[in-house]
């Protein structure tokens, strides 16, 4: 993989409003490279700064103007493809004003995925594992514009929650609390 190759598919990714890859969607745009040649690529592009390696096998595009303030979501979203991923949980009830606590660096996934904790550049990603069926996700979910995520509902959050077995006496607010 040159350079300039890279540089202008990053380029034509980025008006597309994608600045976070997976290994796999790096290897189909140069398909000639063995994997390899690709590994030694892909450690080159990210010494010489085209590319952040936020975790094993994902990527962000340090240069995007697309990049927003969503980066680690996207990054959870690229970690497990084809699997139902939402945010939940802690980082999900303190957006909704239910716990006194703000996860500043951490975001929590439940996924039909593994379940995992993952360290990268732009913040820690918690992924916890449900069998909950696609249909009760996106029943239990809403998509917003803006984020690469679902992301739960309040009741779900609080359900999601008491499931994994997390502490619910930080639930601040009486109806949360009666919820639980």
């Amino acid at each position: 993989m040159k350079k300039i190759d890279l540089i202008r598919s990053l380029a034509a990714l980025d008006r597309r409003g994608v600045y976070v890859f997976a290994k796999r969607d790096l290897e189909k745009l140069f398909p000639r490279e063995s994997r390899k040649a690709m590994e030694k690529s892909l450690d080159r592009m990210v010494a010489d700064g085209l590319l952040v390696r936020a975790a094993r096998g994902i990527y962000v595009n340090p240069a995007a103007s697309s990049k927003d303030g969503r980066v680690i979501e996207s990054g959870a979203k690229a970690w497990r493809p084809g699997c139902f991923s939402y945010v939940s949980l802690e980082a999900r009830l303190s957006e909704y004003g239910a716990i006194s606590q703000i996860p500043i660096d951490r975001i929590t996934v439940m996924t039909t995925g593994r379940g995992g904790v993952h360290r990268t550049p732009y913040g820690i990603i918690e992924f916890k594992h449900t069998k909950r069926r696609p249909a009760d996700i996106i029943e239990r979910t809403m998509a917003v514009d803006g984020r690469p995520l679902r992301i739960a509902k309040r009741e779900a959050a609080i359900q999601d929650l008491k499931r994994v077995g997390r502490n619910v006496d930080m639930l601040v607010d009486s109806e949360a609390e009666a919820d639980a």
